[in-house]
Parts: structure tokens; sequence; C-alpha cells
């Protein structure tokens, strides 16, 4: 079982456990439960997806959510240029099912997030519209749908480089808050399984 993943880059450093014990209370404003593991990181279950804007909520096939610390942030091989200063901190927030209905989940947590926190959103690859094409790196068809779709989508959103296991660089969006409502609502963002 493995689902959504993205990340959110702070600017300023927090430490996690106060990081947390200044969302987890909002969290459970509308999750239940909300529990904090052995490890640190916090698994959640949406019971009212009103709360993030979410009308009509149907919690068929939705499973858990989780907020973890991303200690990868910042990487040595990424190319931060683009931004006025690197990313001090991540977190991980993802779903451990996929599926069209978390990843809507997902998507309209970490924006409620990346609002709560100021953050920009990693999105671990690129947003093309089709589930596998990311991936492939090196594609260059997929890299100008990706382009395309990017420069078509309200907000900022920026290609940021990076080592691949194969040893070649390839790209990943990150988006501001702008950028990541209205991919929420874009109708490609729904051809995601």
């Amino acid at each position: 079982m493995s689902g959504p993943v993205v990340g959110l880059w702070l600017f300023e450093p927090c430490d996690f456990a106060d990081l947390l014990a200044g969302v987890v209370p909002w969290l459970e404003t509308f999750c239940e439960p909300v529990e904090t593991k052995a490890d640190g990181h916090v698994d959640l279950w949406v019971r009212d997806g009103s709360a993030l804007g979410l009308r009509d909520f149907d919690q068929t096939g939705v499973g858990v959510l989780f907020l973890s610390e991303d200690d990868e942030v910042p990487a040595e091989d990424e190319d931060y240029v683009a931004f006025w200063r690197p990313p001090v901190q991540g977190v991980v927030v993802g779903a451990a099912c996929s599926g069209a209905t978390n990843h809507v989940l997902l998507g309209h947590l970490t924006l409620a997030l990346a609002r709560r926190l100021g953050a920009l959103i990693d999105f671990g690859g690129l947003l093309n519209g089709h589930p596998t094409g990311g991936g492939d790196t090196g594609n260059e068809a997929v890299l100008a749908r990706a382009r395309a779709l990017a420069s078509a989508v309200p907000g900022r959103v920026t290609e940021v480089s990076y080592d691949t296991r194969g040893g070649r660089r390839w790209l990943r969006h990150v988006g501001d808050m702008e950028f990541l409502e209205a991919w929420l609502h874009h109708p490609d963002f729904h051809l995601i399984k």
C-alpha cells in the first residue's frame, strides 16, 4: 500500500515537535483520530472534508494520511538558485493509499498546511497530468508536456533539478499556494489515480 506524497518546504527553522504542537490541535478539529507515533510522525483520518473546502466529502476509499519530518531538505544535489534562499526544513505529507479520492484529499490538506506554515509545495516530480510520465527521466516529450501544463496554471511553479539514481539530472516542480489551488481545480489533476 502506497499512495501519493508531497513535500512542504519551510524557510524558517522550527523543531518538528513544535511544528506538530502547532498543527495537531487544528487537525483534531476535523480529523479523528490524530495519532502521534513513536518515531514522531503523525497519522490522521479526515472525517470532515468541509474544513478543507471539500463539499459533499465522501469517505469511501479514503485511507490514512500522514505527516513526517523530511530529513532530506535541504538536499545537497538540488539546485535552489531560483529561490531567494534554500529551504531550511521539510515536511512530508502523504496518503497511505492511492486513488483519486486520496489524491484530492491530500492536495487539499497540503494546501491548508502550506497556508498555515507559509510553505512552498514540492510535488516530488513533474506535473503533467499523466501518472506514469513524471518519473520518465530524460524524456523530452514528458518535459515539454509538463512545461506546457505548468505555464497554463496560475501561480508560480519552478523547476528544481536534482541528481537521479542513474547519475543524470532531472527536474521536479515546486509551486506556491496559488499554483496548488489552481492545480487542484485543473481538469488534468483528476486524471491522476
